[in-house]
């Protein structure tokens, strides 16, 4: 039924009256709007979620100048794809013509080293650098190229402007045009669509698909909804589901199921979730979760998160489950949590104690006259590198914190802390 190209495709608006959406930047007093209007444009980077306009703006800008236009994907080009990019911009560019326009896309998964080849050009003005991406650039870009781009926030379309979408697709689309739509129920169609235009297009030809030919649409949430059960992963990245999911992958690993965790690792992946704010959490199940019963997970939560940092998809699947997998299967302790917890809790209860003197910096003459670092005792000094000494203020003075769980590495830390103390912390 439907033609090859993809109804998002199909629907790409090429003129600025045409974009639906992000009104503060291209509407009437926008900032990009102004731009086009002068002629003129800057580097910048467009920040937002999927599916909101962010590469068909790139386009839509550079249709309204005229300009030459580049496009490079971080996913699939390196370095030597960049410099070529910019030797075709040098050898095309005039005398006062404005230079072309190259868009990066997903900009956020260049590495350091693909990010530094862009500079000299932006700096020269040999091309207009236009960057996407679905995450935070000042986390993710480098800052000398930061400095050089305008950062504009690209906002989830509301459920208005999805509907002027849907209206101008079944209405103009030549494919859609064969059918008689009716939008009887639209909760349904807003709800799964989430504020993104490519997703509302994909719902579309989900629903229309099981249509014949000469038959009316009619789009109800129940349709919608048994629609994508039948044919989509159902993970809603900015929904309950994103938190259950996780919520469920968090539990699994806690619970040391590599089987559960690997499973509910893939519905993520299959969700297309973002494989950074995985690794993310498996570095904070390494502390919460593992702790010091296998100190050695926290250095493999992080290789991994760098890692899946330098590899990207769909490579960084197999790091992800490396790191799911040891994780699981370490043993487990939450002592460091419980501690760190526990800790602000006397903190807040007993306000700002003194430091003894004794611990005290002691940077000037009179510190030193008045007390400060007195009697400190250092513990290099001594046999084992330990000296007892009072390091809490006076009034917290043997106070248990930290309580090591019955983990054979946790029970070695325990009896060291009862051979040097004694039983200051063994009440």
């Amino acid at each position: 039924m439907m033609s090859y190209a993809p109804l998002a495709e199909r629907m790409r608006p090429k003129k600025l009256e045409d974009y639906i959406g992000q009104e503060h930047l291209v509407g009437k007093d926008g900032i990009i709007r102004e731009m086009i209007n002068r002629g003129s444009i800057s580097s910048f980077i467009l920040w937002g979620p999927p599916g909101v306009g962010k590469t068909t703006l790139a386009k839509v800008v550079t249709n309204e100048l005229n300009r030459p236009f580049y496009t490079l994907s971080a996913i699939s080009s390196g370095v030597k794809d960049v410099r070529e990019v910019i030797e075709k911009a040098k050898s095309q560019k005039f005398f006062n013509t404005p230079p072309p326009i190259l868009f990066i896309d997903e900009i956020h998964r260049f590495s350091k080293s693909q990010q530094d080849s862009l500079l000299g050009a932006v700096e020269q003005g040999v091309f207009t650098l236009i960057g996407a991406t679905t995450e935070n650039p000042s986390f993710e870009v480098i800052t000398p190229l930061l400095s050089r781009c305008q950062v504009y926030i690209l906002k989830p379309l509301s459920d208005e402007e999805l509907e002027k979408l849907y209206i101008r697709a079944t209405e103009n689309d030549l494919e859609l045009k064969k059918y008689k739509f009716e939008l009887k129920e639209k909760e349904a169609l807003f709800r799964f669509s989430g504020g993104d235009a490519r997703k509302l297009y994909n719902i579309i030809e989900l629903v229309t698909s099981t249509y014949n030919s000469d038959n009316q649409v009619v789009i109800t949430n129940e349709k919608v909804i048994n629609v994508l059960q039948q044919n989509l992963v159902q993970y809603d990245k900015n929904g309950e589901q994103h938190y259950d999911i996780i919520s469920a992958f968090i539990k699994s690993v806690r619970g040391s199921d590599p089987n559960a965790a690997v499973y509910w690792l893939a519905r993520m992946i299959e969700g297309g979730e973002d494989p950074k704010f995985i690794a993310r959490r498996l570095v904070i199940l390494a502390s919460e979760d593992i702790g010091l019963a296998n100190p050695n997970a926290l250095l493999m939560a992080t290789s991994c998160f760098q890692a899946v940092q330098m590899i990207g998809m769909p490579e960084a699947r197999i790091i992800l489950s490396e790191a799911t997998i040891y994780l699981a299967t370490s043993p487990k302790s939450n002592s460091a949590y419980d501690a760190i917890k526990a800790a602000q809790s006397i903190v807040k209860k007993t306000g700002n104690q003194p430091v003894p003197l004794h611990l005290r910096n002691a940077p000037t003459k009179l510190m030193k006259d008045i007390g400060y670092g007195a009697d400190y005792k250092y513990a290099h000094a001594y046999d084992n590198n330990f000296i007892e000494q009072e390091f809490f203020p006076e009034k917290l003075s043997g106070t248990i914190i930290y309580k090591p769980q019955n983990n054979p590495r946790e029970q070695e830390i325990a009896s060291r802390i009862k051979a040097y103390w004694k039983n200051k912390y063994n009440k």
